[in-house]
């Protein structure tokens, strides 16, 4: 069965998890190195992943601010959407309003008491399962 993936895009590091088979809950899946001074956008290791676990289905956090306008980081992720279509054109691509997905996820962290070391390793992927439960949320 086809699932789907759920991005956290970031300037350094990717987070990235992956839906169940039903598209119900979202796990966290790993967090990439990417280059973007180098544009190394981690192409393909996402290639590797959506191969892997059969993946129909991108979502992209957009972060927006909280008047709705888009900043630099809104249009980072709007730039990557925009490769990730080029380079996967069979899978569908989308953008997720990921307002407040980070601070949930920092929040979610704190609160398992998790030290700030440990929870630098973890915050994207974990942003990344908001971003994707959120999008999954809605569909069921």
């Amino acid at each position: 069965m086809s699932k789907t993936l759920g991005l956290d895009v970031g300037t350094k590091t990717i987070g990235v998890a992956v839906s169940d088979s039903l598209g119900w809950t979202a796990q966290g899946l790993t967090t990439l190195k990417v280059d973007t001074a180098q544009n190394d956008f981690g192409l393909n290791d996402l290639a590797k992943i959506i191969k892997d676990e059969n993946i129909t289905t991108i979502v992209v956090g957009l972060p927006k601010h909280m008047n709705n306008s888009v900043g630099e980081s809104g249009e980072r992720s709007i730039h990557f959407s925009e490769l990730l279509k080029e380079k996967f054109p069979t899978i569908q691509v989308e953008l997720w309003d990921e307002r407040l997905s980070t601070m949930a996820a920092e929040r979610t962290l704190l609160e398992a008491d998790l030290s700030r070391r440990k929870r630098s390793k973890v915050i994207d992927k974990m942003a990344a399962v908001f971003i994707l439960q959120g999008y999954l949320d809605r569909f069921n």
